[in-house]
Formats: C-alpha cells, structure tokens, sequence
C-alpha cells in the first residue's frame, strides 16, 4: 500500500466506492503500488503496467500496454482515438466491478507476463500532414519535390512540423519561402548551412559570428 494512494482515495469525491474496489483487487495481485501522475499506479519491476483513476462519467481500470492483451471478454477500449498502446475497462458502478473481479485480476496476470517477456507495442508512427502552403510549391516545382523527397524522413518531419505549427497560413507562408533554398541545398531544417559548425551536419549556432 501507499500513502499517497490511501489519501487520494479517502478524499475522492467520485466513484469512490469504486475506486477503492479497483485498489483492493489491484492490491491483491504482485503489482507494486506507486502514486504518479497525481493516480495510483501500478508497476512490475518498476515498469508502468496499469492505472486506476476517475472521470465525470466513469472510472477506468487502464493498462500500458493493453494492446497486447488477449482481451477475450472484449471489455477493453482505447482511451483516445489515435491510442495505440493503452487500453482501459470503463465503469459505472460498484457492482460491474465486483462481478468482474475474477476477470480483471487474470487480465492483470496476463500483463504481468507480458512485463516478464519483455513484449513492447509496435507503435506505427503518424506521417505528419503536409501543409496546403507547401503543398503549392512543392506542386509548382520538380525539383523541390525531388530534394524534398531525398531528405532522410526525420529531416522530412522537421521541416513539416515547423510549417505547421504556425497558426496563420501568412506565417506559414513566409517559413516555406525560407527554407525552400535550404532544402533544395538537400539539409535538413537544424543543419548547418555556413559550415562553421563544430558538430557538422548540425548547426552550433556558429553562423552567429559572422559579420
């Protein structure tokens, strides 16, 4: 048991009841018990491998790496559309949790064993969206399509990342425009392009010095 656990549990103001059953069913397993992320968080070997925590319309037995469980009960649901790892058991009431108990516990067995494989989720990575306004040039221009498509895709990422997360499509604009000439020159957006750098292909900021 932990204090921290004890604390926040006497002090829930939603779905406490049930929140102490989730405890006491997680506390009866070999999971250590830990308080992280302001939530009682279980681990095996000092790896993350399940949480318990409240929301407005639920409470959530969650596991890090649920994706790899069986789930035979189909009772596990991805707490975001785009989750790839975690899955959670969602409830909304006491008695849900009880007749449920012999379940979980062997689903917590289950990921016990999971930990001890040493089985990691293969998480698939996103490609980042390519902004309308670079879009445009690249459409307008063969060989920005060709030096682009030539960057090692973390340069790829970098480049697209900083178009994007500008809020207005004038800024982003304006940051296309800027570093069309560098990737055309086939760097990436944090290489160096004076050649002073001490820590080629990557820029230290010697470009700074020169007058």
């Amino acid at each position: 048991m932990n204090p921290d656990v004890d604390e926040y549990l006497s002090q829930a103001r939603q779905w406490q009841e049930e929140l102490v059953t989730l405890s006491a069913i997680v506390r009866d397993t070999p999971l250590t018990e830990e308080w992280k992320w302001r939530a009682p968080c279980y681990t095996f070997q000092k790896k993350n491998v399940a949480l318990i925590g409240a929301f407005k319309d639920n409470c959530v037995l969650s596991f890090f790496k649920g994706s790899l469980l069986k789930d035979d009960l189909g009772i596990l649901t991805k707490p975001g559309e785009n989750t790839q790892a975690a899955r959670v058991v969602r409830f909304t009431s006491l008695q849900e949790i009880i007749e449920l108990e012999p379940v979980l516990k062997a689903y917590i067995e289950e990921a016990i064993e999971v930990e001890k494989a040493g089985l990691k989720v293969a998480v698939k990575k996103e490609e980042e969206p390519i902004p309308a306004e670079f879009q445009t040039k690249l459409d307008e221009s063969p060989a920005l399509q060709t030096a682009f498509a030539a960057l090692t895709p973390g340069r790829q990422r970098g480049y697209l990342m900083h178009f994007s997360a500008a809020k207005q499509s004038k800024t982003r604009q304006t940051r296309v425009e800027k570093y069309i000439p560098q990737i055309l020159d086939g760097k990436g957006i944090h290489d160096c392009t004076c050649g002073l750098s001490q820590k080629l292909p990557a820029c230290d900021g010697s470009h700074k010095s020169i007058r």
